[in-house]
């Protein structure tokens, strides 16, 4: 038998039953407390899930469609179909990480530094919960995929790197999925790494299953780049744009042709014989005073410096006009780029017989009459393999159609050889 307890106060065991009771009350107190709060939270986490109101009216097919809006460049579409999803299923790991691109493509478009910073917390919060939840290896690779566009995108401090190790995880995962080898190869792309790029792409092609069409014109586009072999960052950059300005062709000239070098080698003299209207005094003495610079819209532009070094030199097509403008930022067609190219293959070669020497001639293009402006210039350009025709199929040269960085670079590297300066 247990001891009895000899000395006691009888108050003190009083008191000590009625402490016993009060701590059990209070444990019963606290524990119907947690209930209610767990059923109250349990209801209001219930709440927030919206029912189907379809068959198709699932995660899985709001995804699909926010991901066809998203590929669009419908980003408010895209963000309504993923938050539909989310809606269904809070735990649904694609629609998290299409969430993140939303955010990361928004960060791209935006000025404010705060919104920015601000979007790419979203889009690195949307994609962690993204891979938290992903599940099986195609979400995870879906996952790792995401994190390598968002890098792609915003491209933060070490971003090739994070996406390389993204991309290394998701062909753990799955390594016959074509994804992370053509969005990998987009990264290398963008961090003009064309020969990692390509091999990517080849990849891509090798297994023949999805993002074929993709990889292919952007392996051509790298084949391109690599040929032309652009020797400056500027050129680099500009190998990467689908239409070039005026501003892109003034720097690719002066960066990569090296215009001002050949001309000056070449001891080439540059007059201004443009048609001057006479002046009366006062017109005289108002320009002495008051001199109109060549071009006013440049002023701020980030290529001023090779704009200011074109006009001096003076390139057909490329002059300031009669407005004193020089319209930077306008693109330019196929046809006048010819004839800038022209231009300088006139005052290179001095040879002034090139400038009518189709004048007259057939045009062996479709779409190009032969008694048009720059008929000859594209001739020129066309027998001497600096350009090529548009559409090897039909032979149309495409006068109107814009063009690309790689094609310029390519039509300058082919002339660099021909006039021997490099």
């Amino acid at each position: 038998m247990p001891e009895e307890k000899t000395g006691s106060n009888p108050l003190e065991l009083g008191c000590g039953e009625d402490m016993e009771m009060k701590s059990h009350t209070f444990l019963r107190l606290w524990t119907l407390t947690a209930l209610l709060v767990f059923s109250v939270a349990l209801f209001v986490g219930c709440a927030k899930v919206r029912a189907p109101e379809s068959v198709m009216d699932t995660p899985e097919h709001h995804t699909n469609n926010g991901m066809r809006s998203f590929e669009k460049g419908d980003l408010d579409e895209a963000q309504r179909e993923f938050t539909l999803a989310l809606e269904l299923a809070p735990k649904y790991g694609p629609a998290h990480v299409g969430m993140g691109l939303v955010q990361a493509a928004r960060y791209v478009k935006v000025q404010d530094i705060q919104e920015k910073e601000r979007l790419l917390d979203k889009a690195f919060d949307s994609l962690k919960s993204g891979k938290k939840y992903a599940k099986g290896k195609e979400q995870k690779v879906f996952a790792r995929v995401g994190y390598i566009r968002v890098f792609t995108m915003t491209k933060p401090k070490g971003w090739l790197e994070d996406a390389k190790q993204n991309f290394d995880y998701a062909v753990l995962a799955d390594d016959q999925a074509p994804a992370p080898y053509y969005f990998m190869g987009e990264a290398y792309k963008q961090a003009y790494k064309f020969s990692e790029a390509a091999s990517m792409y080849r990849k891509v092609l090798d297994l023949d299953t999805e993002y074929t069409a993709e990889a292919n014109r952007s392996w051509e586009l790298v084949q391109k780049i690599q040929r032309a072999q652009p020797g400056t960052t500027v050129g680099k950059q500009i190998a990467l744009v689908e239409a070039i300005t005026r501003a892109d062709v003034a720097a690719l000239f002066v960066e990569e042709l090296k215009l001002e070098v050949i001309y000056e080698k070449l001891s080439i003299k540059t007059f201004d014989t443009s048609f001057k209207a006479p002046k009366s005094g006062l017109e005289m003495e108002t320009e002495t005073m008051v001199k109109m610079a060549p071009a006013t819209d440049i002023v701020d532009h980030v290529l001023r410096h090779d704009i200011d070094t074109v006009i001096r030199i003076g390139v057909r097509g490329l002059e300031p006009f009669p407005n004193h403008t020089f319209r930077p930022d306008e693109q330019i067609s196929r046809a006048a780029y010819a004839m800038m190219l022209e231009d300088i293959l006139l005052k290179a070669t001095r040879d002034d017989k090139l400038a009518t020497k189709f004048i007259g001639s057939t045009s062996p293009f479709p779409d190009l009459r032969a008694d048009l402006p720059y008929f000859n210039a594209v001739m020129v350009c066309t027998t001497r393999n600096i350009m090529t025709v548009a559409d090897k199929r039909t032979g149309e040269f495409r006068p109107m159609a814009t063009v690309s960085g790689a094609d310029a670079l390519l039509a300058i590297r082919e002339l660099k050889e021909q006039l021997r300066v490099f």
